[in-house]
Order: C-alpha cells, then structure tokens, then sequence
C-alpha cells in the first residue's frame, strides 16, 4: 500500500467517525429532547389541576340542585383544604392568574425585580408589575395558556412557564455536548501533537540517515574524479560526472539540515532564485518555455538557507514540468512589498482541484501514479519552519494550470 492509499484509509476512518458521532449526538439530543417534552406536558398537566382548582374555589357555593320536595339546596361543598393545598402547593412553575381585561390577579414563583412586602403580598410595584406585563406579552400566543371559564359572564387566563428544573434539562443536552466537544477538540489537538512530534523523529532520522548513506559513496565518487584524468578519461566527461558528483553532495547536505534549525545568511531574492533555478534550468525538456522575471527595483534582502531554498524552487520546477508532461510554459516572477519578498511559480499544467488544495502539503497524498507525495510537505516546512514565511496555492484551476505563492520575510533593516 503506497501512501497515497494510506492517506485514503486515514480519511474515510475520519469521515467514518464523524458521521457516527454525529448519529450518536443526534440520538443523545432527541433523547433528552423527548424527555423534555413529556416533562413539559406533564407540568402542563399540573396547571389544567391547578386551573381547575381555582375554578372549583371561585365557583364554591353557586353551585345548586333540586331536592325531592323541589327546592333549591346549594350542591355538596368542595374540600376546600384539598383545593387550597393545590395552588398552595405548586413551588417551581411560574405562574400568573389573569383575567379577561388583562389584570393580574394572582402571580406565584417568578423571580421579582423587587421583593415583595410580605405584609401585602398581592399589591404590586410598579416595577414587578412592568417585569410581569413583559412576561405576559412574551407568553401569550404560546401553549402556554389554559382558559378558565368561570362562569357564563367571567373568564380568567392562567398563564405559566416552564419551571427552572425543566429549561435546566432543556439545555443540560446542548451543554454536554459542548462540553464533550470540547473534550474532544483537547484530545484530537493533544493526540495530533504528539503524533506530529513522532513524524519529526521519523522525518530527521530518516533524513539524517540519508545524509549519512550518501556520504560514504559521495566521497569515494569524489576521489575517483580527481584521480580519472590521469588515467587517460576523457576531461570533459570526468567535468560532467564532477558536477553530477557535486550535486550528490548537495542533496546530501540538505538532507542533513532537516530536523535542526539551519544556519542562514544574507541573499538578495533575485540572485537567490537565479542562483536556485541554474541548476534545472538546464534540464528541464526543450519544450518547455522557462521565463524568470525580476524586477531590480524590488530586489530586496532576506535571511536564507540558499541550500534548501534551492531545494525548493527546484522541486515546484520539477512539479510543474511534471504537470504539463514536458510541455508548456513555466513563468517564474519575483518582487517584493513593504514586508515580504515575492515569488510566484506559474505554469499551463493540468491544475489542481478547489477541494485539494490544502492536501497538496500533506504527506502522502500525490495526483502521480508514481512518488511519495513528500516533496511538497518538504517545501512547506523549509518555507514556513525555517524561513517564517509562508507557501500557499494562489490560483489553479483544471486543464489551465496553477499559480504557487511564496512569501518570506524582508529583513528588518529594509522596511
């Protein structure tokens, strides 16, 4: 399995956790929602019973029938004790008695402005009234409002609202939730620490013992290239084999400064890039139209790695000659603002797609049939972990091409 198709795997098992944590957050919420409406019910329940008592009470003694000598006698008389203990006894819902005109008769459990005189608990301030009033506006037009029809001239409204026990389970879902997510986010950010700190090892060790492979036969092709002209070799053969040589040593020595903060040194940005394209420049097909625009009165300065900026520009080269198979043109411009020095890498290639953009620099995914899909992901930490700059596709689009951006940052003396 190549890389690519482990990045694949990695991505469906992510997509794959995703849905079924959104099934179980979805079941989680209609649960406890379910819950909160049969609560919610059942306190409605309680104020049908209590509405109901404050019928029995304000009706108590109108009530009659007829005895067998034909008189009017007042009906049995309700348990007063009983109805009292009702309306008494309800300490959580909130709750307003109105009648048809809009007065609030009665009001229970909501929580005042301003406390109420014990020694006249049914007046209210002006400022409690105004607090109810808002409430009565806020609740009318809602289920939350019983009719009570006491008789056939008089009607009073009850009006209630959920009482803190439930809104409290209302929302207790929705803060779990955020709880559990933020949970979750810690994890994933610690767990994607630490497994980006064991890629590091792996990627320093790795290249570290590349450099260190490279250098026994590198120096030994070496040798052989000083001593081959006194064996009668061909000079202008053994001068291409030394340059080849040298560019084994270069690779080498980038290879070596991955994983360590690499020395950097004084460059102008146009000599920089000239300098980092002279190499390719020279192996890139015929076909190819290479054209390297830079402007002298936007030269600036910037602190470099000239190595492994040289490893850069030559792997977007390679790229994009790759993407336009051998064929096209390849347009590299260089200038600068007031903060950055600026590159773009232009070429008639086959484009990249919107939705893969930022997987470009994520190891392991290619468009290739062939390769790691590391050289961008190289390019990206040469960039912006060792020059604080940044790297970026500017524009692509498919079967006309793409555009790389390349930001780094002026030297400070220059601003």
């Amino acid at each position: 399995m190549n890389l690519r198709n482990i990045y694949d795997s990695r991505r469906t098992w992510k997509l794959g956790l995703i849905a079924v944590s959104m099934v179980l957050v979805a079941c989680f919420i209609y649960i406890s929602n379910d819950l909160v409406n049969d609560l919610s019910e059942q306190e409605r329940q309680r104020m049908q019973i209590w509405a109901d008592a404050t019928k029995e009470l304000a009706t108590m003694g109108e009530d009659t029938t007829t005895d067998s000598l034909g008189n009017m006698v007042p009906t049995a008389m309700p348990d007063v004790d009983f109805l009292l203990e009702i309306i008494e006894g309800n300490h959580t819902i909130p709750v307003m008695l109105v009648d048809a005109d809009g007065n609030i008769l009665q009001h229970r459990n909501f929580i005042l402005p301003e406390p109420i005189d014990s020694l006249s608990p049914m007046e209210i301030s002006p400022a409690n009234l105004e607090f109810l009033k808002r409430k009565l506006d806020k609740l009318e037009g809602t289920r939350h409002k019983i009719e009570i029809n006491i008789d056939a001239s008089t009607t009073q409204y009850l009006y209630y609202e959920d009482s803190t026990t439930l809104t409290r389970l209302a929302y207790f879902p929705y803060i779990q939730l955020a709880v559990m997510l933020l949970f979750i986010g810690v994890a994933y950010f610690a767990l994607i620490s630490v497994k980006k700190a064991e890629q590091n090892k792996v990627w320093v060790g790795l290249s570290k013992e590349t450099a260190h492979q490279l250098g026994t036969p590198i120096s030994s092709l070496m040798a052989w290239t000083e001593i081959m002209p006194s064996m009668g070799a061909d000079p202008d053969m053994v001068s291409e084999m030394n340059k080849d040589v040298k560019r084994l040593s270069v690779i080498a020595d980038r290879f070596s400064k991955i994983g360590s903060m690499p020395d950097k040194e004084l460059e102008f940005i146009n000599e920089a890039v000239l300098k980092s394209l002279e190499y390719m420049s020279k192996r890139i097909p015929k076909r190819v139209q290479l054209t390297i625009n830079t402007n002298d009165e936007t030269n600036c300065g910037i602190m470099l790695c000239q190595s492994l900026f040289e490893w850069v520009m030559e792997n977007l080269t390679k790229n994009a000659v790759d993407a336009m198979s051998g064929e096209g043109s390849l347009v590299i411009t260089v200038t600068s603002d007031d903060n950055h020095a600026l590159i773009s890498v232009k070429d008639t290639g086959k484009g990249i797609a919107r939705k893969n953009w930022k997987n470009v620099f994520t190891p392991g995914f290619t468009t290739k049939k062939r390769g790691w899909g590391l050289g961008l992901t190289l390019v990206k930490r040469i960039i912006e972990e060792y020059h604080g700059g940044r790297i970026y596709i500017k524009e692509s689009e498919p079967g006309k091409g793409t555009t790389f951006a390349i930001e780094l940052p002026k030297l400070k003396s220059e601003e």
